[in-house]
Parts: C-alpha cells; sequence; structure tokens
C-alpha cells in the first residue's frame, strides 16, 4: 500500500512589524539625545516614551517578528524594547529607594556591552539594506561614545552622542516611513538600498 504524504504551505499574509519596531525605537531615541546634546532635561516624557514605545512597543514587533521566521528582526527589537526599560529601570528604581544608583564603572560596562551587541548586528546589516546599515553604525558609535562620556564625565562627549543619537534616531524613523509608503503604494516612494543576495 503506497503512503502519500502531502504538504501545504500556508502564504503569510500578516503586515510587516519592522516600522512598528523601527518606530519606537527612534523616536525615543531622537528624544532622549535631545537631552544628552543638552537642549531640555530629562523627564517624564522620556520616561514614558521609553516605558510603552521605546519598550513594549519594540517588544511587541520582535514577537511579531518571532511570529515571521525573521531571526534578526526578533532579537534586535526584543533586545532593543528591553533596553529600553532597562534604561527607565536604571533612572527611576534608585529614586524609588528600590535600589542604589549605579556606579560610573557600571554604567560604562552596560553601555559598553550594548556597543559591542550593536556591533555583531551591524555585521548583519551588510546582507540587509542601506538604511538598516546607517542605523546601526550610528547605535554601534552612540552606545561607545555614551560609555566614553560617563567615563570621562565630559559634557562636551555627551552632547557630541547627543546629536549622533538624534541622527541615529531619524535615520530609524525614516526607514520606518519608508517601508509603509513602499508598501501603501507599491513601489518605491523611499528607497532604503539594495538587500544583498
Amino acid at each position: 500500500m503506497e503512503n502519500h504524504t502531502q504538504t501545504t504551505r500556508q502564504e503569510d499574509v500578516t503586515s510587516n512589524p519592522a516600522p512598528l519596531g523601527l518606530m519606537g525605537f527612534g523616536m525615543t531615541t531622537v528624544l532622549l539625545n535631545i537631552h544628552n546634546a543638552g537642549i531640555f532635561e530629562l523627564g517624564s516624557m522620556i520616561l514614558a516614551m521609553g516605558i510603552f514605545y521605546g519598550g513594549l512597543a519594540q517588544v511587541i514587533a520582535g514577537i511579531m517578528e518571532w511570529k515571521k521566521g525573521n531571526t534578526f528582526g526578533t532579537t534586535a527589537f526584543t533586545s532593543y524594547g528591553f533596553f529600553w526599560l532597562t534604561l527607565v529601570g536604571l533612572i527611576t528604581l534608585p529614586k524609588m529607594g528600590l535600589s542604589a544608583a549605579p556606579e560610573k564603572l557600571a554604567m560604562v560596562a552596560y553601555l559598553i556591552m550594548w556597543g559591542i551587541f550593536t556591533a555583531a548586528l551591524f555585521i548583519g546589516t551588510l546582507k540587509l539594506n542601506r538604511a538598516l546599515q546607517f542605523v546601526f553604525a550610528s547605535l554601534t558609535l552612540l552606545f561607545f561614545l555614551l560609555a566614553l562620556a560617563d567615563y570621562t564625565e565630559s559634557v562636551a562627549i555627551k552632547h557630541i552622542a547627543g546629536y549622533v543619537g538624534i541622527a541615529c534616531g531619524f535615520s530609524a524613523i525614516y526607514a520606518a516611513l519608508a517601508q509603509v509608503l513602499n508598501e501603501v503604494y507599491g513601489k518605491t516612494i523611499a528607497p532604503i538600498g539594495p538587500m544583498k543576495k
């Protein structure tokens, strides 16, 4: 008796979660780095963005990328979503009396670890597109500049990092909105660069 095995491939009709993750990352990054550039103080606006848009929205986007089988997107969005939540925790836990504020070297180590992680993901973007390459390259530079600013306690370096962060955040916003507009119009309205084979 012959055994016929039939496989069925289900078409993926879910939407692209990357613009949500990139917007959550980009807008929150711009706002925090306007503060780092010395333009306004750190307050509840940045903390709320860090919890809800930079944090939870990116985690949701990461879970959606997992559903689509995108390991890079899952790792990036989920990790940076929790980065924002940990950053808010580092700021608020000491103020709530739940923990001591981190030592200078602890924050330097924190930022360096995120810089190393981001540099590794940047290598992954070399197989993706130009827009993401810029986002991850500038983000890597941002983490190392922030670590250097904390280590040296240099206001000037922190301000430079702030402007790098603003550029990084806006590049992520561009990458997000380009994908949305290109999909809506069914053609390239805003180029993001070729995908590598």
